[in-house]
């Protein structure tokens, strides 16, 4: 492990149910992440791909998966080199929807790193912005 940890946390005005669906369901992915060729679930190796480019972008396998509440799977991408860290999803049901928690760890450490690390976070928070929009969930300021 690591001490390069992203944390994030957002609610969304939808259901834990209809949650993991945009976080396991190909056509749901591909509205706000990567578009992988099949489900997340268990046990099975995880491939994600550029929705415009068909180029393979992350790769690992599914670790956990227990619907709504709970994903997890290991996480490379090409700038990593041989890196191999986890992301963890954790949904929680709220009055009006879900807390939705990501924990990323096990990244890259030191001066060398800090650029992807800064990167992955400004991914995150693009990737967070998309499931609003595509959950419906924008709300005027």
């Amino acid at each position: 492990m690591t001490d390069s940890v992203l944390k994030k946390s957002i609610f969304l005005r939808a259901e834990p149910e209809t949650v993991w669906a945009y976080l396991t369901d190909p056509d749901h992915l591909a509205e706000w992440f990567h578009k992988p060729e099949r489900p997340l679930v268990e046990g099975q190796k995880l491939e994600m791909f550029g929705t415009t480019s068909g180029d393979l972008l992350i790769w690992g396998e599914v670790r956990v998966a227990k619907p709504p509440k709970y994903l997890e799977y290991t996480f490379t991408v090409k700038p990593m080199g041989d890196a191999v860290s986890t992301v963890k999803w954790t949904l929680e049901p709220v009055a009006g929807g879900t807390r939705l928690d990501l924990l990323h760890e096990g990244l890259p450490q030191g001066a060398d790193a800090f650029g992807l690390i800064l990167a992955l976070d400004k991914g995150w928070d693009e990737h967070f912005g998309k499931m609003r929009v595509a959950l419906h969930e924008t709300v005027d300021a």
